[in-house]
This record gives C-alpha cells, sequence and structure tokens, in this order.
C-alpha cells in the first residue's frame, strides 16, 4: 500500500481549527531523516496513534519557503558552528490554505525552538516597512543586511498525536533552488516531532527507534544552502562556504539519495 493510501485510509483527519491547540510556537524539536522507501511502513506503524491533518480534502500540503541570509551568510554560519541563541528569517506560504507569513525561528541556548510570524500577502524578495517593523522587534540584525538566499519547496504531512499534547511533520519531496539553478532530493525524508518538552515515550521516538532511525540536527535551509553552493557528488564546496560539520550529513544525505556505501 502506498503511504498516500495509508494517510487516506488508516489516520482519522483533523482540521486545522481542531489542531490550534497545539500550535506549540515554543517547543522542543527532534529531527530525523530517512530514506523515502521506508515512508509508508512508518506511516503505518503510527497509525493509531495519530491524526491527520487534512485541509480542503487534502492530507498532503504544499509549503514554499524562502530564506534570507547576510552577504556573508552569518545566520548559516552560526548554524554550521553550533551556536546558540541563533535565528533564521524566513517566508513561508502554506499553499493549500493561500496563508503566507515573514517569520523569525529562534533557537535558545536550552535547545528551545520559538517562533514569531506575521501574515504577508505572499512571498517577495525584499521586505515592506510593516515586514521591517516586525524584524525591528524579534530579529537582532538590521533588516537591509538581508538578502534571499534560498527558495525551497516541499510537500508535508501533519501527525497530531491522539494521546499528548504533540505534533510530528514529515517532509517530503524536497526541491531547492538558487538562481537558476535547482536541486531535488525527493529520496530524503525529513520528519520533525514537535514537543513542550522531551518525551522519549512519544510514540513517534518509539517508532525511530524501532526502525533504528537516529535523529539528527538538520535544518533545510542549511543543507539546502550546501547542496546549491557545491558539486553534491564530488564534494567540490565553494570555499566561502563553511562546511566541516555539515560534511557527515551530507556523507549520509548522498548515501540515502543514491544508496552509495560507506
Amino acid at each position: 500500500m502506498s503511504f498516500a493510501e495509508i494517510i487516506s485510509r488508516e489516520f482519522s483527519p483533523i482540521t486545522l481549527e481542531e489542531m490550534d491547540s497545539v500550535k506549540l510556537l515554543s517547543r522542543m524539536d527532534t529531527k530525523f531523516v530517512f530514506t523515502s522507501s521506508l515512508l509508508s511502513a512508518v506511516l503505518k506503524e503510527l497509525s493509531q496513534s495519530y491524526s491527520v491533518l487534512e485541509i480542503n480534502g487534502k492530507k498532503l500540503s504544499q509549503y514554499n519557503s524562502l530564506y534570507f541570509d547576510t552577504e556573508k551568510l552569518k545566520l548559516y554560519t552560526q548554524h554550521h558552528n553550533g551556536k546558540m541563541n541563533r535565528h533564521k528569517v524566513r517566508y513561508r506560504k502554506y499553499v493549500d490554505t493561500e496563508l503566507c507569513y515573514l517569520e523569525v525561528k529562534y533557537k535558545s541556548n536550552k535547545g528551545r525552538t520559538v517562533k514569531k510570524r506575521t501574515k504577508r500577502s505572499d512571498i517577495r524578495p525584499d521586505f515592506s516597512a510593516r515586514s521591517i517593523e516586525f524584524l525591528v522587534k524579534y530579529f537582532p540584525l538590521p533588516a537591509e543586511e538581508l538578502g534571499a538566499k534560498l527558495a525551497n519547496e516541499f510537500k508535508r504531512i501533519t501527525l497530531v498525536s491522539l494521546t499528548t499534547k504533540e505534533r510530528v511533520t514529515i517532509d517530503l519531496d524536497l526541491k531547492f533552488e538558487l538562481n537558476d539553478q535547482k536541486v531535488s532530493v525527493s529520496e530524503l525524508i525529513i520528519a520533525e516531532v514537535k514537543q513542550e518538552k522531551y518525551n522519549v515515550r512519544s510514540s513517534f521516538i518509539q517508532t525511530m527507534k524501532k526502525f533504528r532511525i537516529r535523529p539528527m540536527r538538520i535544518s533545510k535551509y542549511c543543507i539546502g544552502t550546501v547542496l546549491m553552493n557545491s558539486d553534491v557528488k564530488n564534494n567540490l564546496f565553494k570555499e566561502d562556504i563553511k562546511y566541516n560539520r555539515f560534511k557527515p550529513k551530507i556523507i549520509t544525505i548522498n548515501k540515502l539519495r543514491y544508496a552509495v556505501g560507506a
């Protein structure tokens, strides 16, 4: 049975309004990366423990994002260096609901993710006066230092726990774009469990353990930045893009994408 058939037949649906109680804009995040060939089996295992978000009859949602950084990629570098108290700035469009937000994500030194966002009419390569006011409030650098650096799109399955305050997002069919260059990593699944505080008894975390999928600290923005500034197969990274910390993750991603040995 395909993953689409599983989420259609075996998960009870939940609406956006019903999901309001688990927005979790301040939360603990744990991410996992695995190959798309496992997706159906993973979903089958989760079907009795979670509902699936349904929007306009669809259980698979389309997301588009545009990330911003400084000329020298300061936000990327902070993430690469493992700096806590760091930020990420992006527009995100929820295509199925036609909602768009300018978002600032903050990762604290306690490992907690806090997201602030404001509604916008659409993704744009710059900031309106109102958007700049928002950034002044929640982002430590001047808005004029930021420029659009990476676009990406993906499809998402959103699961909501039937018993605890927990959401799981499963992102697939990832694509990145920079100028005229495009990279697809459709073989990868990036899954994230979002909790008020880390709970190892989570059905999703236990399912990851069952499939021997370990947590991985990963950012779609950072991985996309590396992939778009390199020849992936030959690891010919540009000198101005630091990648040492991400190199093991790129090796893992390449193993999943190309089924190569270690």
